[in-house]
């Protein structure tokens, strides 16, 4: 580089010359090191940050704040991984020994592994260990293609301890060449004498002592907190060389492997149920030994790397976290389907990882190689994890500890979803009536009343009028109200209905109630189910008895939930009148009554069967009709698990069998039935509800939702072809008119969209629907395109039995029918009696309580086939399910009646294919969008 000097006077040109020289300066690189060891050793300033150390009192590793120089703990770290490394060189060595000299500042390192040749190195004109320990940029570890797992690399390592040693001395023995070494420098390596060489015939070894520049370092002496950091080291020394003791100061360490190490950082460590840590262990591969366990402070690591100590980690931690990772988040995804969303990095918090290993010249990040950053495919080995371990993994108490979080994480962004503070006055809830002291100091008294429906909303607020709305509120419930023991995450946070009603009551879903007092905070002190006194109303209560009690199970115990009631059966004579709660109440007063025929019999199917005038009777007489629940103790658990938990089809099973055998076994011997609401019923407990009331609707859903075997037929259906026979609907008629009619003659009580939905189902006839359909489409009753949900509006489309339909369900038989009763109206038959079993011409399907079903198409040809085999005494032949229209193939695949349908593809050239065919049921537009779509 040019400098231009302006001319003039001598003393200004001189001090222009002095300025350059102090700023262009050329230093020796052992200057270099000592003037920047920031470049060399890391900062040489005091640092405080927490830090694994070894407490001898407890005898186990706790983490504590450590005030320490990092470059001291490099120098030191330096020499003790040399020791270490030289297990690699030699298998023999089996000892290290440590001494640290806090008095006089003195540490010695000392192993028995092979001794250093002791030799002179006949290019450098000097001997081996005087150049390794004594000259900078020498090492053994310069020849890149020789593939070594020991942690030396660049060259500087114990030359660094020297020279920020005010004393460094080095001793060697070495067996091969019959001669002994030892040579001291002093000063920062800046002064030395001539080594001492001696004939020996003495065992290997290498011991280097030094003495901390404590100077450089701006200490005055060896302070305990990196005497503790210096301890701890040579317990990760004893951890990560195999087959090596180390003695420090004297005293040999209590750690004879990797697994003795990782305990002393478990044995105060207690998981969520006040365990002990669960730890899986992987060393089938001989560089590699891996552990895992619960970690409860987020991703924590310990991990080495040829005996060096990778506090920060590197990517042989991340190849093993990785596929701990990846397995975890596929068990986790499987037990919690619905829960939130968790990403891989949220699965890695929950991990604690052990990690040992050997690397084939391995690359860090820095000198002080903290972080190792050789890319995978040059470790020299691989590690994969055995599914064992993986298995193990997953029982150690990690899953859970995800799904909790997982569900934590769920309450909190409810609680941000539905706001769960407690205000006077709340907006945005449509329909919502609240009590006027909602919210206030008042709330305790205050009941809200859920009611099912709009009309059933009009009956309670007129019945306010009575009793007035200071501590009464009523919000209408929009049908059933989601399962929320069986519901995603996504579908409670999207669902308005348990929004709203988290809202209005002013619960919090991160709350447990654990107290009376956090009754307090809540808007209303009691919730009031106010549903039809029939089966769905009693699911209804089930669904939100089931959703309190999966949030807040202490809720119950407080007896916070309540129901009205109001009569399914009222009589009348003259002024005489009395009300009925139960069916079987009811038929028990027929019979105790001789001339009850005399008596005017009304039905209330519903809520919105009742007047203005008899709602303000109702509340009137609040307490006859409010039934409160009673927490009757594990039991009630137990039995509100039974009936919404997926967990318990099974005992679903048992339960709905044992009460339908009691049942009938009551019949038989002529008791009456069993009822739950009477006169003087004014509480029952949860249990009772459940195996006397919800075991009801559980009973009728599986009627509704399950065919007949006999006919093939659900009631909707029943009630359909019972109006389309006794009308004779042989012309079109439109399918809502037909919906209108059905009601009218078959005492259909739900709602007309489900049974406009039954009449056209019954009417389909594109592949994969009916093979035989009983109502004949006039109009776009839906194609395969959309699998019949492409339907045109039930007012736009016509119907009319199919000629055949009473061919199959022979008129000649209705006289032997057995026809049901609803409200003294002679309703459609229990099951009809068809000439062929229709329950295999169209199929089966249906999810009931406890049991479902699902029976494909057959033939019908084959069905009669058989029938005329079955007649002439024959075994019938098997038969594989059919459907008509269809092209593609049905094979049996197993003995227990699986089967595998094919479409059918052809190739046309190397461009093209032609899908002719596609399996059952595989609609064409989801086929498009689902599976051909992304493969443009």
């Amino acid at each position: 580089m040019e400098v231009e000097v302006e001319k003039g006077g001598g003393d200004k040109k001189s001090n222009k010359r002095l300025s350059v020289e102090r700023i262009y300066q050329k230093k020796s690189q052992l200057e270099h090191i000592l003037l920047r060891p920031d470049t060399y050793i890391g900062s040489v300033e005091k640092l405080t940050q927490p830090m694994w150390v070894y407490d001898e009192e407890k005898e186990l590793m706790i983490t504590k704040d450590v005030t320490f120089v990092p470059g001291l703990y490099k120098i030191f770290d330096e020499i003790l991984v040399n020791a270490a490394d030289n297990k690699q060189r030699d298998e023999k060595m089996n000892t290290i020994k440590i001494t640290i000299d806090k008095v006089h500042n003195q540490i010695s390192v000392w192993n028995n592994g092979k001794g250093i040749p002791v030799v002179e190195h006949k290019e450098e004109k000097m001997y081996v260990p005087t150049m390794i320990f004594g000259h900078l940029l020498t090492s053994s570890n310069y020849n890149d293609f020789e593939k070594k797992v020991t942690g030396g690399r660049n060259g500087y390592g114990a030359k660094l301890c020297n020279i920020f040693s005010t004393k460094f001395t080095v001793e060697t023995s070495s067996c091969e060449y019959k001669r002994s070494f030892r040579q001291s420098w002093q000063k920062n390596m800046s002064l030395t004498k001539e080594p001492t060489i001696r004939d020996s015939v003495g065992e290997d070894f290498t011991c280097v002592t030094f003495s901390p520049d404590l100077s450089k370092f701006h200490m005055e002496e060896l302070d305990d907190d990196i005497i503790d950091i210096m301890k701890r080291r040579a317990y990760d020394i004893a951890a990560s060389s195999k087959g090596v003791r180390v003695i420090l100061n004297g005293k040999k360490l209590p750690v004879k492997n990797f697994r003795d190490y990782i305990n002393l950082f478990l044995k105060d460590k207690y998981d969520e149920n006040d365990q002990p840590l669960k730890v899986v262990y992987y060393d089938s591969n001989p560089r590699w030994q891996v552990a895992v366990t619960l970690s409860d402070k987020g991703f924590q690591q310990a991990s080495f790397v040829n005996s060096i100590a990778t506090t920060k980690g590197g990517r042989h931690v991340d190849v093993v976290a990785d596929q701990i990772v990846k397995k975890l988040l596929e068990i986790v995804s499987k037990r919690d389907k619905g829960g939130i969303k968790i990403k891989p990095f949220q699965i890695k918090n929950h991990l604690w990882v052990f990690v040992n290993c050997l690397i084939e010249n391995p690359t860090f990040d820095s000198q002080t190689k903290e972080n190792m950053t050789l890319q995978a495919k040059s470790f020299g080995s691989k590690v994969t994890l055995s599914e064992d371990f993986m298995k193990q993994a997953s029982k150690c108490g990690i899953v859970e500890s995800i799904l909790s979080w997982m569900k934590f994480k769920a309450q909190t962004q409810l609680n941000k979803k539905t706001g769960a503070a407690k205000l006077s006055k709340l907006k945005g809830i449509p329909k919502l009536d609240d009590a006027n002291n909602a919210g206030t100091r008042n709330s305790q008294s205050c009941t809200l009343i859920l009611t099912e429906g709009d009309s059933a909303k009009s009956l309670a607020v007129a019945g306010l009028g009575v009793i007035g709305r200071d501590k009464f509120g009523v919000f209408p419930l929009r049908g059933k109200l989601l399962n929320v023991r069986e519901a995603s995450h996504k579908q409670i946070m999207d669902n308005t209905e348990i929004n709203n009603i988290v809202k209005i009551m002013g619960l919090q879903f991160k709350h447990k109630y654990n107290d009376p007092e956090d009754l307090k905070t809540l808007r209303y002190g009691k919730l009031m189910i106010m549903t039809d006194q029939d089966h769905d109303g009693s699911h209804i209560k089930g669904l939100l008895v089931n959703f309190i009690h999966h949030f807040w199970p202490n809720l119950l115990k407080y007896n916070v939930v309540e129901q009205f009631i109001t009569p399914i059966v009222k009589v009348f004579k003259g002024k005489f009148s009395q009300a009925f709660y139960s069916i079987p109440e009811f038929e028990e007063w027929q019979k105790e009554t001789p001339n009850f025929h005399t008596y005017k019999v009304k039905y209330y199917k519903g809520l919105g069967t009742s007047t203005a005038n008899e709602a303000k009777e109702y509340f009137t007489d609040i307490d006859r009709h409010r039934i409160k629940f009673r927490y009757g103790g594990t039991e009630d658990d137990a039995s509100i698990n039974l009936a919404f938990s997926k967990k318990k089809i099974e005992e679903r099973k048992t339960w709905l069998k044992n009460f339908m055998e009691d049942r009938k076994k009551r019949n038989e011997l002529g008791l009456p039935e069993l009822y739950l609401y009477g006169k003087e019923t004014s509480r029952i407990t949860y249990n009772d509800f459940i195996n006397r009331e919800l075991i009801l609707f559980s009973e009728v859903d599986n009627l509704r939702s399950i065919p007949s075997s006999i006919d093939g037929l659900k009631p909707g259906q029943r009630k359909v072809l019972f109006t389309c026979f006794k009308r004779n609907i042989t012309k079109e008629i439109k399918v809502a008119q037909l919906a209108g009619s059905v009601g009218e003659i078959s005492a259909y009580h739900h709602g007309e969209a489900s049974l406009m939905g039954t009449i056209i189902n019954l009417a389909q006839n594109f592949v994969g629907s009916n093979n035989l359909n009983m109502l004949m489409p006039q109009g776009q009753f839906g194609t395969r395109l959309h699998g019949g949900k492409d339907a045109a509006s039930p007012r736009y489309i016509f119907t009319y039995l199919n000629p055949l339909t009473r061919l199959i369900f022979n008129p000649l038989d209705d006289p032997l029918l057995k026809n049901l009763y609803d409200d003294n109206q002679r309703i459609e038959p229990e099951w009809y009696i068809p000439i062929l079993p229709a329950v295999l011409v169209n199929g089966a399907e249906g999810i009931g309580t406890g049991w479902s079903t699902k029976i494909p198409n057959y033939d019908i040809r084959e069905i009669v086939a058989n029938l005329y085999r079955m007649i002439e005494g024959e075994e019938p032949v098997k038969m594989l399910p059919s459907y008509k229209n269809f092209k593609g193939t049905i094979d049996e695949i197993s003995d227990n009646n699986r089967y595998l349908v094919s479409g059918e593809i052809s190739i046309l050239d190397d461009n093209s294919i032609e899908i002719s065919e596609l399996p059952i049921r595989t609609w064409t537009q989801a086929y498009k969008e689902d599976v051909l779509e992304p493969m443009l």
